[in-house]
This record gives structure tokens, sequence and C-alpha cells, in this order.
């Protein structure tokens, strides 16, 4: 499998014949993907594929690209915001690299699937350790299990933009402002999942790694965005390192890293973002590596891993981002100090907009907008 890495920059525009060529077979293959999304989303918009609603609020969390926007700080987000107003939380998705145990394992996870959680849950659990987090593919099947069951009163769907069968109340799209729209095309030519045209579903776009980009570029992006989609409300937010921890759950200053000789790894959508994370805390990255997007690190892969740390210099530290460090569980590698940087969202243009969408959803829950519709069906334990 290619890295996230190597990918970004055979789209981006990589020399060679080998890459142009590859380039036009994307580009080929992009254009039956975009008659098939057309097509699905257009059967849910006319009313032919069926809609099931939930009976309490559903706030969906999603990408109109492929993964890297920063997904998973959001969602510990909205989740936080319902935790800290007492509303008891269910976090919804499709597990994808791996699915989730049992709710009666005392794991975050599905319903009662026998694989493991993936790297997003069990980031989500050291976070939010009393929000459960279910996993499967059947998410109107999830959100009924967790409203029955764990008596939820409110879901986020976490990567939900495309997944329409659950309606929901709120659908908060992110952009990464690195890279908005998927290198112009879509997948798998670009990394656009849809169109942008497609964003006029959403009820509110939220601008990621803000921080990369100056006030111009800040402006000329969200210029494009409202050319996109007019009188959809855009916020603006960053990831901001808070701390280091480590596979014990021990946590320490960023501090630590300023000035120190840093050797980072990941597998992440974007690792781009790391490196640049590093380098903003004054760390001196004298060895990198990228794996795939959600890499599923064998004991091979660890094994690997520490004799690459162990040939490093001694006074060497090294980072990792905790969707990594969750998989691997280890305080050291090669002899040296392992930790991961955690990062939450920082909302630097229009919280307050944001928090009166979120509140809204909780004072208008009791309303009959729940009633039946033509198209919509209501959830059940037996979906």
């Amino acid at each position: 499998m290619v890295s996230g890495e190597k990918y970004r920059a055979l789209l981006n525009g990589e020399r060679g014949f080998k890459p142009a060529l590859c380039r036009l077979g994307f580009q080929l293959a992009s254009v039956p993907y975009g008659w098939a999304v057309w097509l699905r989303n257009r059967l849910y918009d006319w009313g032919y594929s069926r809609v099931y609603r939930a009976s309490v609020p559903v706030i969906s969390v999603g990408n109109l690209t492929l993964g890297g926007t920063g997904k998973t700080p959001c969602v510990e987000y909205v989740a936080r915001f319902f935790r800290e107003r007492g509303r008891r939380v269910a976090i919804l998705s499709r597990g994808y690299g791996g699915a989730a145990k049992s709710r009666d394992s005392g794991e975050p996870g599905g319903v009662g699937s026998p694989k493991a959680p993936n790297d997003e849950a069990l980031v989500l659990h050291e976070n939010l350790p009393d929000v459960p987090h279910l996993q499967g593919p059947h998410r109107a099947t999830l959100a009924a299990t967790a409203v029955l069951d764990l008596t939820s009163e409110v879901l986020v769907l976490d990567d939900g933009f495309q997944h329409r069968r659950l309606a929901r109340d709120l659908d908060l799209v992110l952009l990464d402002a690195t890279d908005p729209w998927g290198f112009g095309y879509l997948f798998p030519r670009g990394g656009l999942r849809e169109p942008p045209a497609e964003l006029r579903r959403a009820s509110a776009v939220i601008l990621t790694r803000c921080n990369r980009l100056s006030g111009r570029e800040r402006g000329r992006l969200r210029e494009a965005v409202i050319r996109a989609v007019p009188g959809v409300p855009i916020i603006e937010t960053s990831h901001r390192p808070i701390d280091l921890v480590n596979s014990e759950r021990v946590t320490a200053g960023l501090e630590r890293l300023s000035g120190r000789t840093v050797a980072a790894f990941c597998g992440i959508g974007n690792p781009e973002a790391f490196r640049h994370t590093l380098i903003d805390l004054r760390a001196k990255v004298v060895a990198w590596r990228t794996l795939a997007d959600h890499h599923r690190y064998s004991p091979r892969d660890v094994e690997e891993l520490q004799r690459w740390a162990g040939r490093l210099p001694a006074e060497c530290l090294i980072a990792t981002t905790q969707k990594d460090l969750v998989k691997i569980r280890t305080v050291y590698l090669g002899g040296k100090e392992l930790w991961a940087v955690r990062i939450r969202l920082q909302v630097d243009a229009g919280e307050r907009e944001l928090h009166m969408m979120l509140d809204s959803v909780l004072k208008e829950s009791s309303d009959v907008r729940y009633q039946r519709s033509e198209n919509f069906r209501p959830l059940t334990s037996d979906l």
C-alpha cells in the first residue's frame, strides 16, 4: 500500500512518464466514480433511497475530501461540548481499519463485533473515556443501540457526510485549509469524495489548520467557499498541540521537544501536517518515516521501528501521533523515549456561531421535527 505522502506527491504533479501515466489512469477512473456519486446523491435527494431518523439529535462531522482534514479532534470537540452540558453522548462511526469489540467487553466499540477498535476509536476513548464509541457498517442500527441500550441523548456521526442513510440535524463539513479541494479532482485522480457543489448539504463548513495560512490566504479561501455554497456559515479552526503523552498515559509538557533532536514517524492522511507541528514546537527533526493512513502495525513493523530507532543518536526522542501510539503501546523504541503529540481543535473564528448551532440542536430536540415523513423511517432496534 502506498503511503499518504507518496500518493499526495503523485497527485500533486510528480514528474516523470510513469507518474503522468498513473494520473491519466486515475483521471479515467474518476469519471465512472463521479457518475456513481451523482446518482447516489440524487436518489437520496429525490426520496428513492430511504433515510432513517433517530429519536435524538444527530450531528455529523465529515469531509469533502479523503482523510487528513483533522476530523478526530473535531469529533472530540463536538462530543466534549455536549458532555460539558451534562448530556449523554455516543459516537457512531464506520470503523475503517478495524471494527470494534462488543460493548460488553469494556472497550470502545460497536455491536458484537469481535475485531479490535480502530485508531480513531482508541484515541477518542483515551481522550473521552465516558463517551461510548460504537463502530460498524450499519450506523442506523448503531444509532438505535445507542438510544435504546445506552440511553444516549445526542449522537455524533463520525465521517458522516457521505453516509446519508442516517438523517442528521447538523452537517459539519471539514475542509483542510492547506488543501481544501483535493487537488481539484475527484478520487482517484484527486482527493475529492464529492464535487464541491455538494457542500450545499452542509450546515456549516469548518476550515481546519487555518494557522498554516496567512490572513490574505484565509480570505481567498473563504471567498472560494462562499462562491461554491453561498450562505453556508464558515468556521475557522486550528489544530493546537496541548501536551505529550506516552503509552502508559503519562503526560509531559510540549517544552520537552523544544531544541531536542527528534525522530518522528506516522501513518496518517496528512503526514506533513504532523511534521509542521513538530517544527513549530522547535524540535530538530533528524529522521522521518511515513506509512499509509490508518496503518495497522504488525509485530514485524514494531521490530523494524525498534531497529530504526536503535540506530539513531542516543539523545534522540521519538515522536509520533496519538493515532499511531494507541496501536503500538510501547514506552520506548530502540531504548529511546516514545511520545505522542496530543492535539485539540481550537476555534479561531466563528465559535459563537458554532456554539449557537450546537445549542439549537438541544433546544429543538423535543420538537415535532421527528415526526415521520414519506421518505423517512423511524429507528427501531431491528434495523
